[in-house]
């Protein structure tokens, strides 16, 4: 790690118990993505983690969000884990046409903690690290008008963006309908500049080609060009689950 880096973490880190909080039991690394994310500004970054902390103490008690808090959204059956792909990163597939606007808010976001904690735990070898990434596959073949849930992406990608800091590798969107052209596009207007950087639209033959290539046929289900069976999210086990 060059000076740099290492002044901006002691930097941080003296930031963090000024917020009144401390970071003594993480590692560099996961220091680093709240430094990454802010631009190497120290301060920004302990205000971003120190909102993080709180956050994740009053939503997230149990340090994990139970199958039993999120059964609504389990049942639908619209996510699915795969494994790690060929650059080491957790892959989630989340199947637009499953999935149906939520009347019970409180549930849907418990139920985004729930997808993005299981998806990074299932990354882990022991124990965490503190920079993993995820690929995210948004498959929006068949979508109908009664899937589309704007309120919903935003939700999603906002807590990727504040409680979740370049834990984001690559987010491929698939079989885009034409309708669902300006629904992005509004969607896009509130996601960060660093977001939207590693969003790909899939939209030919040679763009599918590359996507296969960098995410690897072992992880990808055969629908998309690989070899692999879908895992449902609730079926994939994780021998630890610890933050």
């Amino acid at each position: 790690m060059d000076r740099n880096h290492e002044h901006a973490l002691t930097q941080m880190r003296r930031s963090v118990e000024k917020l009144g909080c401390s970071s003594q039991k993480y590692e560099d690394p996961t220091l680093m993505r709240y430094l990454t994310a802010r631009s190497m500004d120290a301060e920004k970054a302990a205000k971003m983690f120190v909102q993080w902390i709180k956050w994740r103490a009053s939503f997230v008690p149990l340090n994990y969000i139970p199958d039993s808090e999120v059964p609504d959204e389990l049942n639908a059956r619209k996510a699915y884990l795969q494994g790690i792909s060929k650059n080491g990163c957790p892959l989630l597939i989340f199947k637009g046409s499953k999935h149906f606007p939520s009347k019970d808010q409180l549930q849907f976001k418990r139920y985004v903690v729930h997808v993005l904690d299981k998806t990074i735990a299932s990354s882990f070898k022991g124990s965490e690290i503190g920079n993993e990434k995820l690929i995210g596959i948004l498959d929006l073949k068949q979508l109908s008008y009664k899937n589309v849930d704007a309120r919903g992406l935003i939700t999603g990608f906002q807590f990727l963006q504040a409680y979740y800091p370049e834990r984001l590798a690559k987010c491929y969107l698939l079989n885009m309908p034409r309708f669902f052209v300006s629904v992005w596009r509004f969607i896009s207007r509130f996601l960060e500049e660093a977001t939207l950087e590693k969003i790909v639209i899939v939209t030919n033959e040679e763009e599918r080609r590359e996507f296969i290539r960098n995410v690897g046929e072992e992880v990808l289900p055969e629908e998309y060009g690989g070899r692999a069976k879908l895992i449902a999210l609730q079926d994939f086990v994780i021998t630890s689950f610890d933050d």
